[in-house]
């Protein structure tokens, strides 16, 4: 079964329709992973993965489930594109983008966390998302390929337009969704093209100067290339490290005693880290197309078929995490695929960690986080983000 609509399956799914669903789909996820761990949903005209050995399975093997796409996208991103191409393309950014040059960046990562606290210091209400959260990424990512500091909040307010949601199923929901998507690739896409441009002229330091001299095999990128890549990065990073640290501010608020014991040993930063990665996870599912006729446990799935890994119900799967619905600092083994799987593992897994670390760090040595209870929490409407829109909270010292 093939989909017709190809934002189909952008809609939420029908299990998760409450409000309380959204801000917490997990008990969904695991009578689903119990009752029909592999499932085609009709509305959404695409199969739904929910175990942790099949979601890794359809992520490792991108021969029989590719990430090309149809439509406008045709193969031009990194995450819709499949070898040889993508490993080419792989070995190029990663030139400019290896650990060491992402280290480098941890005072800069404090000293704009510190900036923004500040900023923030004399409001009546500190919002987690818009004060800290929001910006520090699109900062970051935006200082690193070469975006001036002025334009940070126009980036910010269409890059989110890029990964919004359908509210709804209805024909005007998708119809708007996609409206903001256009809008947000096109502004985008015109931009980078004129740093690109100036950047062809008048070489800076910065990342898209590297990526137009960085070369595999006598192989440079292309104009399209790089305009995908500079999109893929500001969107991608912005949104996962975004919900990542609000994800992490947010447990802290419901968890005192996790709180506590992470402020008396920031040393446990990079656990509080990963186990925020693992139990409210930034990207809940990732989207593959099957490349052949091919069965997941007995079930048949046709070529051409939208197949759906959902990773936030791998991450919470009980023959892969001991107590999995347990957040965990001490978890001795946790091998969760919230940066994805296989060779489309997450290029800007390292920076997204590390601004997570530096920020939820800061916050802890310098205040307490209870948050406010004036307002009810919001999710976030996509089907394959995970996160809140705002997070009022209060900072005590």
């Amino acid at each position: 079964m093939q989909s017709g609509n190809r934002y189909a399956n952008w809609i939420p799914m029908k299990e998760i329709s409450s409000a309380e669903d959204q801000l917490f789909p997990f008990s969904v996820y695991h009578r689903l992973r119990k009752t029909n761990p592999v499932r085609y949903d009709d509305d959404r005209e695409c199969w739904d993965i929910f175990s942790y050995e099949d979601v890794q399975y359809v992520l490792k093997t991108p021969k029989l489930f590719s990430s090309k796409r149809g439509g406008d996208m045709k193969g031009k991103s990194m995450l819709t594109m499949d070898p040889p191409k993508h490993t080419k393309m792989r070995a190029i950014v990663n030139k400019a983008f290896t650990p060491k040059a992402v280290k480098q960046l941890e005072p800069h990562i404090e000293e704009v966390t510190a900036f923004l606290l500040d900023e923030a210091k004399d409001k009546d209400s500190f919002d987690m998302v818009d004060d800290l959260a929001g910006p520090l990424p699109v900062i970051i990512i935006a200082e690193l390929l070469g975006v001036p500091a002025e334009d940070r909040r126009i980036f910010k307010h269409y890059s989110d337009m890029m990964v919004s949601g359908a509210k709804d199923s209805s024909d005007e929901a998708v119809k708007q969704m996609n409206k903001q998507r256009e809008e947000g690739g096109e502004f985008l896409n015109g931009y980078f093209k004129n740093i690109i441009d100036e950047r062809k002229n008048e070489p800076k330091d910065d990342l898209i100067s590297l990526l137009i001299k960085a070369e595999v095999d006598g192989e440079k990128l292309t104009e399209a290339e790089l305009l995908s890549f500079c999109t893929l990065l500001l969107v991608a990073g912005n949104e996962t490290t975004t919900n990542l640290i609000a994800n992490g501010a947010r447990y802290l608020t419901e968890d005192e005693k996790v709180q506590e014991t992470v402020r008396n040993d920031l040393s446990l930063v990079p656990q509080l880290v990963e186990e925020t990665l693992r139990y409210y996870p930034p990207v809940q599912a990732i989207g593959r197309v099957a490349a052949e006729d091919i069965e997941i446990r007995g079930v048949p799935i046709a070529k051409g078929s939208t197949v759906i890994s959902w990773v936030a119900s791998a991450n919470r799967d009980e023959t892969k995490f001991d107590d999995p619905d347990t957040f965990k600092l001490d978890r001795k083994s946790n091998p969760h695929m919230s940066f994805g799987f296989g060779i489309h593992f997450c290029l800007g897994a390292p920076l997204a960690r590390l601004e997570a670390k530096v920020a939820l760090s800061y916050l802890l040595r310098h205040f307490r986080i209870e948050r406010e209870q004036s307002e009810e929490l919001s999710a976030i409407q996509s089907p394959f983000v995970f996160g809140v829109r705002r997070l009022p909270v209060q900072l005590l010292s």
